[in-house]
């Protein structure tokens, strides 16, 4: 079921008084996932498999979806207010490239499954609110997960910055494992520990 971490971004959207308020999370990440699905199905070598291209149409069409550089603060925590300016950038770089690369891998391992999904109530939000959470169900096969979205207003948009499976949040599961680096080899170590991961094929 990890290959349904990142597909399952979509709410569907509820009509009444606070319908655009209250809708405005969901409609960024169904409108972001029905056009990843619509390219990777137009596309002949990503609809077979190609990870290369499928890493392609992740970057194009879903990166800017996502508030990564959050996630890898987040992520990193405490040692962040101590990485310098070019150590923060590398481990964004790297952090979202880790995402990516996963995203665009469990794309291609979902090619072919038969899968549905299931949208809770939009998330009412208050006037002002900048952090959402919306809910999902997903059933691939005879598995059926809830999968929780968190966003972040960003400006006049909102951006995934976090995602709950199985009662953990993205964030937290990766803090423990980067906490485990950093204690061995500080921000550097961090760094390279996920460089190369990233260059594995």
């Amino acid at each position: 079921m990890k290959s349904t971490i990142l597909l399952t971004l979509a709410l569907l959207a509820v009509p009444g008084i606070h319908a655009e308020q209250a809708a405005a999370p969901a409609q960024v990440v169904k409108t972001i996932i029905d056009g990843v699905m619509d390219a990777v199905h137009a596309e002949p070598a990503a609809a077979a498999g190609d990870p290369d291209r499928t890493y392609e149409i992740v970057r194009q069409r879903f990166l800017p979806a996502t508030d990564f550089m959050l996630t890898t603060q987040y992520a990193v925590g405490p040692a962040w207010n101590q990485a310098t300016p070019a150590q923060r950038d590398a481990l964004f770089k790297e952090f979202q490239t880790l995402l990516a690369r996963t995203y665009a891998l469990q794309l291609t391992q979902l090619q072919g499954q038969d899968t549905h999904f299931a949208y809770g109530p939009p998330p009412r939000l208050a006037a002002g609110a900048s952090d959402a959470v919306v809910k999902t169900t997903v059933r691939t096969g005879g598995d059926t997960m809830a999968i929780d979205y968190r966003l972040r207003r960003s400006g006049a948009s909102w951006k995934i910055y976090d995602i709950n499976m199985m009662g953990a949040w993205m964030i937290q599961v990766y803090r423990q494992q980067f906490a485990a680096q950093l204690a061995k080899g500080g921000v550097d170590g961090l760094v390279k520990y996920l460089a190369a991961h990233n260059a594995q094929p």
